[in-house]
């Protein structure tokens, strides 16, 4: 049932297909493109029919054919190509079968290792068989596990005419870890009544909140004169940098936060004397608290400036995205559906809102209720990724499921 599962899984990782939030094309590399290519190859190989990719949106996407004589809710499943911005090339995957729950060695030589003392979550995997990198990349099961996990699952039902289900459509698309993937999605081509990502963590996870998401650009302009003469006549762009990052709560940032608390975080600072850039997320679940978190950084803007009796900062606020529960809990659906799936396989459904986003947060907002389903990976975004062989057997699991159960519900 999983022969291709596991093979499949280590040949999407080994292809690099690193995003590039600095590229203006779509997707924003070729290697995206020419991978796009190989999943039409495979897509259609398993059966599938309407294979295409929209040169406009990078997305490739498919369509397993319903089975049964009566209307069934058209499903969608969707996951990400790109991989996030840590080293991607040359992915060496390591198996460690049976883990015994102690520390693994990724790269004696320079001491790099995944201890439980320091990713406790490991404890969960005793008796599992582990993938993970050699330390020098990342491993890409965000979100290549979801990819191979959506194949397969449309190779076994392409293949078990058995098993009853409606028109099941996959997509496949650019982007994601960069936030722009989603934005040309095509809601009215795909399809569907409703759709899942395969983009989440642990066995279990079933994700319907994320959170509202927006950038901030923080632009400073100093004025930079020899030091010898520079009484009352230097400002210092990267002084008042930290003076605005310090009128920012200091507990109410990533490190300092979780479940549905909201934060502000300096991703990127860069500048010197004459003139200096810092870059924040602003994120919150709740929609009124996200738009007070974007209020209050402009009146710090505005406070120093006026303390500094000029315009020296300015604030370029965007949306990235926005919590797709406002969508999603007009109905349920969608939940009870995957919910019910995951306990008919003995799995203990996590309902729990997202410290992130998924494509499903711009897609809901589109038409396409769209929450997240766990793809069984953890650690993502560096060296210490690391996804169970199991938990990916699991996840195809509940993605035949679901498409079985909802024919079964139409009879």
């Amino acid at each position: 049932m999983y022969t291709n599962l596991v093979p499949r899984f280590v040949r999407y990782i080994q292809t690099e297909t690193r995003s590039d939030e600095t590229s203006t094309t779509v997707p924003s590399t070729l290697s995206q493109v020419s991978f796009a290519k190989t999943l039409m190859t495979e897509l259609a190989e398993i059966g599938l029919s309407n294979v295409s990719y929209n040169e406009k949106n990078g997305y490739v996407t498919a369509t397993l054919p319903s089975n049964m004589d009566k209307e069934v809710p058209t499903i969608g499943f969707i996951a990400h190509m790109d991989t996030a911005d840590f080293n991607a090339e040359n992915v060496n995957p390591q198996f460690h079968e049976n883990y015994d729950g102690e520390t693994i060695i990724l790269d004696e030589a320079k001491n790099i290792v995944l201890s439980p003392q320091d990713f406790p979550n490991l404890k969960n995997y005793i008796g599992k068989t582990l993938i993970t990198t050699d330390g020098s990349t990342l491993l890409g099961a965000d979100d290549k596990a979801g990819i191979a996990e959506i194949m397969t699952a449309m190779e076994i039902l392409a293949a078990d005419p058995t098993i009853k289900h409606g028109t099941v459509r996959v997509a496949f698309g650019p982007d994601e870890e960069i936030g722009i993937g989603a934005n040309l999605f095509d809601v009215e081509e795909f399809n569907a009544d409703f759709a899942y990502t395969m983009d989440g963590g642990p066995v279990g996870e079933l994700e319907y909140e994320s959170f509202n998401a927006a950038s901030a650009i923080v632009n400073i302009q100093g004025v930079n004169v020899h030091p010898g003469t520079a009484k009352d006549t230097m400002i210092n762009a990267l002084k008042i940098a930290f003076a605005f990052d310090a009128a920012l709560p200091q507990d109410e940032v990533p490190e300092k936060t979780s479940g549905r608390e909201g934060f502000y975080h300096l991703v990127g600072m860069s500048g010197e004397v004459e003139e200096a850039r810092m870059d924040y997320i602003i994120r919150d679940h709740d929609r009124a608290k996200f738009e007070e978190r974007k209020a209050f950084v402009q009146q710090i803007a505005k406070n120093l400036n006026n303390q500094l009796g000029a315009e020296r900062i300015t604030v370029d606020l965007k949306d990235s995205y926005y919590n797709m529960g406002e969508i999603i809990e007009k109905d349920m659906t969608v939940i009870e559906l995957a919910e019910q799936a995951m306990k008919n396989l003995d799995i203990n459904p996590i309902i729990e809102p997202i410290r992130g986003g998924t494509d499903g947060s711009k897609i809901s907002f589109m038409g396409l209720p769209t929450p997240n389903i766990f793809a069984g990976g953890e650690n993502f975004h560096g060296r210490y990724e690391f996804v169970a062989v199991e938990s990916m057997q699991r996840a195809t699991d509940v993605i035949v499921e679901i498409i079985s159960l909802n024919g079964r519900k139409a009879k």
